[in-house]
C-alpha cells in the first residue's frame, strides 16, 4: 500500500473536515464520528460566553424616589393618596434593595409584598400597571380565581410566572426582577363560614402552592402553560427578586372590622363647630373600616396566616365618588375626555363636555357599581353614533361638538356649531 492510498485514508473531523495531520489531537466519538481539539476549544468558548451572558442580572438604572414614583402615579390614579404613598415606599425600598444589597453582605435585606384592598373599579391593577411602566421591569397580571389545586381541572400557580416570563420576552434574568400582580387574590380565601362535604379546589390548598412563590424560590414553568408532567422540559425562574402585588375586593370584610372596632366608631363625625355630627351608612364609611384592617379581619375572611405573613404591606384604596370619577375622566395623561378629543381633533373637529354632562357620566357610573370601569363603557355608548357619523361630516369647516347632560341622560343630539378660521388659529 502506497503513501496516497494511507492520506486518503486519514481520520477527519467531522465539524472542520481537518484530518489527523493538521491538528494537535484528534478525538473519536461513535464510529466514524471525529473532533479536533480546536473544534473543541470554540465549542468551551462558545458554552462559557452563553453561561456568562445568562448569568448577568440586568441593570435597574436609577432607583425612583418616593416622591418621584408618587409624582408618576399621580399622573393617572386620581386620589388614593394614602395608598399611593405606601406603595411608593414599599417599592422604593424592593429596588433599592436590589441595586445595593450585594455591597453588603452583613445585612440580608428582605422584600416587602403588597397587598391592596378596595372595591372593584378604584384603580388596583393600575396603580400596579402604572408602577411597572416608570421602572421600566416586566409587569404581568394573572387571576387568582384560575388556580386549582394539583390534580383538578385549572391551572397551577407557575402559569403566573409564565406571563411574566413572556412579558420580559422570555428573558428569564430580566423577569426576575419584574412585578407580578395577582388579581382576585379575596377568592382563593377559605371558606369557613359554609362547611361544605367538596372540596375547596381553589382556596387554602391554593394558598398553599402560593406560599414559596410569593416569599422566594426557584420555580419550575412549563413553557407552554398548562399543568406539569414529568417528561416535560421546564423554565426555571427563582421568584426571591419578583415583586408581587396582591389585589382583592374582599366584599364583606367590613362586617368582621365592625364586630372588632364596634359598629359606633364610625357612626358619627366631627363637624366643623366640632360637634358630633352622626353620619349615614355610606362608600366613605366602609373606606374608613378598609383603612382599619388588621392581620387577623383577614384571617377570619378566609386568608390563612402564612400567606398573610408574605404580604407585609398592606394598604387599603378608597371607593370613588362623584367628584374623583369626574376628576378621572378630565385630569390623567389617558383620560377618556382627553382621547376623544384627540380622536376628533384628527377628524378636523373640536370637542368639549359641559359640567353637566361630565357629572350625569359620574352618576351613571356610580349607579352601576362597578367603579372606574364604568366610565368607559359609559362614554362609548353615548359617543357611538356620534364617532360613526364624523368622517362623513368633514366638509373642509371645522366642527365643534358640545355634549350636554341631556345627550347623556336622554340621548340628545349633540350642540354643533361650525368653528371660525380665524378663533381655531
Amino acid at each position: 500500500m502506497d503513501e496516497d492510498e494511507i492520506d486518503d485514508e486519514l481520520d477527519h473531523c467531522t465539524f472542520c473536515t481537518r484530518d489527523a495531520n493538521q491538528v494537535e489531537r484528534l478525538i473519536s466519538g461513535p464510529p466514524g464520528i471525529f473532533i479536533c481539539n480546536e473544534c473543541v476549544e470554540v465549542c468551551s468558548t462558545l458554552l462559557d460566553n452563553a453561561k456568562k451572558k445568562k448569568s448577568v442580572r440586568p441593570e435597574l438604572g436609577k432607583v425612583h424616589t418616593p416622591q418621584e414614583i408618587k409624582d408618576h402615579l399621580d399622573q393617572y390614579i386620581i386620589g388614593q393618596e394614602r395608598a399611593k404613598r405606601t406603595i411608593a415606599v414599599a417599592v422604593y425600598n424592593h429596588y433599592k434593595r436590589l441595586q445595593y444589597a450585594k455591597n453588603d453582605e452583613d445585612i440580608e435585606l428582605e422584600k416587602s409584598n403588597i397587598l391592596l384592598l378596595g372595591p372593584t373599579g378604584c384603580g388596583k391593577t393600575l396603580i400596579a400597571r402604572s408602577l411597572a411602566q416608570l421602572l421600566n421591569v416586566p409587569f404581568a397580571i394573572g387571576d387568582a380565581t384560575t388556580i386549582t389545586e394539583a390534580g383538578y381541572v385549572g391551572e397551577d400557580v407557575e402559569n403566573l410566572l409564565l406571563r411574566l416570563i413572556q412579558s420580559a420576552d422570555n428573558d428569564i434574568p430580566k423577569a426576575e426582577m419584574g412585578i407580578l400582580y395577582i388579581d382576585e387574590i379575596d377568592k382563593i380565601a377559605g371558606s369557613k363560614g359554609n362547611v361544605s362535604i367538596t372540596h375547596d379546589v381553589s382556596g387554602e390548598g391554593v394558598q398553599q402552592s402560593l406560599l414559596k412563590l410569593i416569599e422566594g424560590t426557584v420555580s419550575n414553568v412549563p413553557p407552554g402553560g398548562g399543568r406539569k408532567h414529568p417528561e416535560q422540559k421546564y423554565l426555571q425562574i427563582n421568584t426571591q427578586n419578583v415583586l408581587f402585588i396582591c389585589g382583592g375586593a374582599f366584599s364583606g370584610i367590613e362586617e368582621i372590622i365592625k364586630r372588632r372596632v364596634g359598629s359606633n366608631i364610625v357612626g358619627f363625625s366631627i363637624g366643623e363647630n366640632g360637634e358630633n355630627q352622626q353620619q349615614s351608612e355610606n362608600m366613605e364609611d366602609n373606606d374608613y373600616l378598609f383603612a382599619e384592617v388588621k392581620p387577623e379581619d383577614l384571617v377570619e375572611f378566609g386568608l390563612i396566616p402564612e400567606f398573610i405573613g408574605r404580604l407585609p404591606v398592606v394598604t387599603s384604596m378608597e371607593s370613588l365618588n362623584e367628584e374623583a370619577l369626574i376628576k378621572i375622566l378630565c385630569e390623567p395623561k389617558n383620560a377618556l375626555v382627553k382621547q376623544y378629543k384627540k380622536l376628533f381633533d384628527i377628524d378636523n373637529a373640536d370637542l368639549t363636555f359641559t359640567n353637566d354632562a361630565l357629572k350625569a357620566i359620574a352618576q351613571k357610573a356610580i349607579e352601576r357599581k362597578t367603579g372606574a370601569r364604568a366610565l368607559r363603557s359609559i362614554v362609548e355608548d353615548i359617543m357611538l353614533d356620534l364617532m360613526f357619523d364624523l368622517p362623513n361630516d368633514s366638509d373642509g369647516a371645522r366642527r365643534h361638538y358640545v355634549i350636554t347632560e341631556l345627550v347623556v341622560n336622554e340621548g340628545k343630539a349633540p350642540e354643533i356649531s361650525i368653528v371660525d378660521d380665524k378663533e381655531s388659529a
